[in-house]
């Protein structure tokens, strides 16, 4: 029997044509800066994550170094091999400190910490995830301090095999230990949220920051305060300062009128060319082919650096567990969890291979659109780092040793890519953090379980 303090994940604060999802409380019920780098441009940063490992013996090159020839799972990169860095051997030490075959491995993948264990909604990552460390530096000058979209709802509920809530399925940025930001999954919503006000002859038909969103949530969320625990009550409070701290930034007349004034020519046309697909994608959208919406969200992250309304995002390509069906692929005929399942059955391997080769299309897709936007002498690309990884090796194994992790960009000339580089066996995870810090002039030298910076990277 519910009880009068327990609510839904999906309980919203609801006013006159806005809403607001509430943070993680104890009372939901489960059903079962620093000045920015100094850079002509500014510096980007983005983290891609695909859930359910790769094929283990087609992802690393043989040979070490420069003009190494590509695997398999690779090659849709071959074209960009000057543009990135293969790292072997990275691994997130303290995934291994449950049993759990998935969700801690991905919740905690950027905070390279211990998750607690939990089927209740008391969820804690064991700190802060390395974007929001860099969002917390780099963020101040931005409309955004940083992005977080995906493909996913939000998952809920427990997972009665390893006994462990789903909720850590969902996320993999932590503005703090307990709370987790999350993730945008509607294209047209993220790009209304960013640009809607700005599209040169537009429309708005929605501005979501119109109007105070606080102001008209305000009676609701009153109300629930009350029902809530003093815990629960403090989580609310500092949620809905974060939020109201955020508006306050974006709504602010002078900083609006620097960004649009910022704009320029070129940025604006790509407002107008996404803003019409996104129109359009969203009337005829079906199917399982998640190919063109997640270029678009892709689109967006991209102008979000390249217009610098954020410097920081996130991308999740699944929730841990994700069995989407990759049917669309010739020669795909399961989801994607089931097959990284694979028991070493060469037909389900060979499926898995076609799996990550399209998750590399789309990395290759960003990196493109970034080199297409031009800054000064440069572009945007060059500006940035973009980097992939899964969560696990191989997901038939659980393996979170030796990670497929690549590192795109170069970072305002700070990073070397174009190379295959091989660490020692179980180098932590968190020395690449640390040396994408570096990269930023971002002064800490360590982070989680990091021993130090990962060698022949940095310029």
């Amino acid at each position: 029997m519910s009880k009068k303090w327990q609510i839904s994940r999906r309980r919203m604060l609801k006013g006159v044509g806005a809403c607001m999802a509430l943070p993680f409380l104890d009372a939901m019920a489960l059903p079962g800066m620093s000045s920015p780098v100094p850079s002509k441009s500014p510096l980007r940063t983005a983290f891609i994550v695909m859930p359910n490992g790769v094929h283990p013996h087609h992802w690393t090159p043989a040979a070490v170094g420069r003009g190494y020839e590509f695997t398999q799972q690779l090659l849709p990169l071959k074209h960009l091999q000057d543009d990135f860095l293969v790292l072997g051997e990275l691994m997130n030490m303290n995934s291994l400190r449950t049993a759990d075959g998935h969700y801690t491995k991905t919740a905690n993948l950027l905070t390279s910490t211990r998750i607690r264990q939990t089927t209740g909604d008391n969820i804690n990552s064991g700190g802060v995830s390395i974007d929001q460390v860099i969002a917390n530096h780099v963020g101040g000058d931005t409309l955004f301090p940083s992005l977080e979209y995906g493909l996913d709802r939000i998952a809920t509920g427990v997972d009665i095999n390893v006994g462990l809530t789903r909720l850590y399925a969902s996320s993999i940025s932590w503005k703090t230990a307990t709370q987790p930001l999350t993730k945008e999954i509607d294209p047209k919503m993220a790009f209304d949220r960013l640009f809607g006000r700005y599209v040169p002859g537009a429309k708005i038909k929605n501005d979501p920051w119109k109007q105070s969103v606080l102001d008209a949530v305000l009676d609701d969320a009153k109300s629930l305060k009350r029902n809530l625990g003093r815990s629960d009550q403090d989580k609310l409070t500092e949620y809905l300062d974060s939020v109201y701290s955020l508006e306050k930034r974006i709504s602010d007349g002078a900083n609006q009128e620097k960004f649009a004034a910022n704009l320029t020519g070129d940025v604006k046309k790509e407002l107008i060319r996404l803003n019409q697909n996104i129109e359009e994608y969203a009337e005829v959208r079906s199917g399982v082919d998640v190919t063109e919406k997640t270029r678009m969200m892709l689109d967006i992250m991209a102008l979000a650096f390249w217009s610098d309304a954020s410097r920081v995002s996130t991308f999740l390509f699944g929730n841990s567990v994700s069995n989407r069906n990759f049917s669309f692929l010739p020669g795909v005929n399961d989801g994607h969890h089931s097959i990284s399942h694979h028991m070493d059955d060469e037909k389900k391997l060979a499926q898995y291979v076609k799996i990550t080769q399209w998750h590399m299309e789309q990395y290759a897709y960003f990196i493109e659109k970034l080199k297409s936007m031009k800054e000064g002498e440069s572009n945007v690309f060059d500006n940035s780092m973009i980097m992939f990884s899964s969560d696990l090796r191989d997901g038939n194994r659980h393996s979170p040793r030796n990670l497929p992790v690549l590192l795109a960009g170069r970072a305002g000339g700070r990073i070397k890519p174009g190379q295959n580089l091989i660490y020692e066996k179980e180098t932590p995870l968190a020395n690449l953090y640390v040396t994408m810090l570096e990269a930023l002039n971002i002064e800490k030298t360590s982070f989680a379980d990091s021993t130090g910076k990962l060698a022949n990277i940095l310029a």
